[in-house]
């Protein structure tokens, strides 16, 4: 592995936006993710991006519709091949963890989606897990986004800020790299609150239906 990775570091040094859309694209596909340090990978693209060698934006692009496909690719996968991806033996080794996983989904599909995409080690799982459980592909859709937007800057940061402090040593003089950053960290910010009001919103409608089931049942 260790080898593998410094060969598409070596390979893709000099075109860096392919190294992008490779990691992304296998960090979020189903299993695939598992067997790759995806915080080392994202960091190194990181600090690409933090030495000017390549643009932040182009490269969070890139990511959120390279995520977005293998999050559907995966999906799709989880969907049309459960009953095989069940006699796999990672699964049959990991059944209580892929379980509860699943009960989860079950209960709180657009949160566990959401939040669990921005996870190393369920992140390439989530989306497989949601079309074995058959959740619906609108349903899907909304919150794998939201997470693939927030995602890639995320992991992106720590190596963004490694990178500008080597580009730049004294950087204290050079902080104006840094307000770069607040847009994306304004949109990140933006995007949590919507999805916190949208489940909110989601928890009040459950309520209220129950309590007009109640209702309904008294009446007749």
């Amino acid at each position: 592995m260790k080898a593998w990775l410094s060969y598409l570091l070596t390979q893709f040094s000099s075109h860096p936006l392919i190294l992008v859309i490779i990691v992304t694209f296998l960090e979020s596909v189903a299993l695939l993710g598992l067997v790759l340090p995806g915080i080392v990978l994202m960091s190194t693209i990181g600090t690409l991006i933090g030495s000017g060698k390549l643009s932040l934006y182009t490269a969070w692009i890139a990511s959120i519709i390279t995520c977005s496909i293998g999050d559907y690719l995966s999906y799709y996968i989880g969907w049309k091949f459960k009953k095989w991806i069940y006699t796999i033996h990672i699964f049959k080794k990991n059944i209580v963890l892929f379980n509860k996983v699943k009960n989860v989904l079950n209960k709180y599909s657009m949160t566990t989606i959401l939040f669990g995409k921005l996870i190393g080690p369920t992140r390439p799982l989530i989306p497989m897990m949601s079309g074995m459980v058959e959740i619906p592909i609108k349903k899907f859709m909304l919150p794998s986004l939201i997470s693939c937007i927030i995602w890639p800057i995320l992991y992106f940061m720590p190596g963004i800020f490694t990178g500008i402090i080597i580009q730049h040593p004294d950087y204290t003089k050079n902080f104006l790299s840094l307000w770069l950053l607040i847009p994306i960290i304004l949109t990140i910010v933006f995007i949590i609150c919507i999805t916190w009001i949208v489940y909110k919103n989601q928890k009040i409608y459950n309520i209220l239906k129950k309590i007009k089931q109640k209702i309904i049942k008294k009446i007749t």
